[in-house]
C-alpha cells in the first residue's frame, strides 16, 4: 500500500521522532511512503521508512530533484508549488497527518474529499469528519489506515 505521510516542514525533536517511527512502521509493513519530499515530518518519515528497507517517494514543489531530502528514493518534480499537495495525497491509498499547519490542512481536506482513510497524530482536530481518525501513537496511525484502506 502507498501511504501519504503529511505534516509540518519544520518540527521539534519529539515530532520528528514520531514521524520517523511512522515511516519505520510503514517500511516494516512493506508500504511505500509518499510525501512532499522536503524537511520536518517528510524527512523523518522517509528516514524511518528507508532505515526499515522501505521505498519513499517525494513529490516536490519545484523542478530540481536534488532538492529532495536525503531519504527520498524517487523524487518527482512538478513545478507546481503548493499545488502539488493534491498529488502528494492522491498518490496514496491512505494518509497519515502528523503536526502541520495550513499546507497539511489543505492535504487533509483533499484526502477526505477523495474518500481516503486518514489518521491524525498531533494534528488538526477533524474528528467529526467521515474518514478521519485521531490516534495517539505512530503504531496506531499505521494500524488505523491499514485497517480502513
Amino acid at each position: 500500500m502507498r501511504i501519504s505521510v503529511i505534516g509540518g516542514g519544520t518540527v521539534d525533536g519529539a515530532t520528528y521522532e514520531r514521524a520517523r517511527e511512522v515511516g519505520r512502521r510503514c517500511g516494516e509493513q512493506g508500504h511505500t511512503v509518499v510525501c512532499g519530499g522536503y524537511g520536518g515530518v517528510m524527512e523523518a518519515a522517509c528516514r524511518g521508512a528507508s532505515e526499515a528497507g522501505g521505498h519513499t517517494v517525494g513529490i516536490l514543489k519545484g523542478t530540481d530533484p536534488d532538492a529532495a531530502n536525503d531519504y527520498v528514493d524517487t523524487p518527482v518534480v512538478t513545478d507546481m508549488g503548493n499545488g502539488r499537495n493534491v498529488l502528494v495525497v492522491l498518490n496514496g491509498d491512505a494518509a497519515i497527518a502528523i503536526d502541520g499547519a495550513t499546507g497539511t490542512l489543505s492535504e487533509l481536506a483533499l484526502a477526505l474529499d477523495d474518500g481516503l482513510p486518514v489518521a491524525g497524530l498531533d494534528t488538526h482536530d477533524l474528528a467529526g469528519l467521515d474518514g478521519f481518525e485521531p490516534v495517539d501513537s505512530p503504531v496506531a496511525a499505521v494500524e488505523s489506515v491499514e485497517r480502513r484502506a
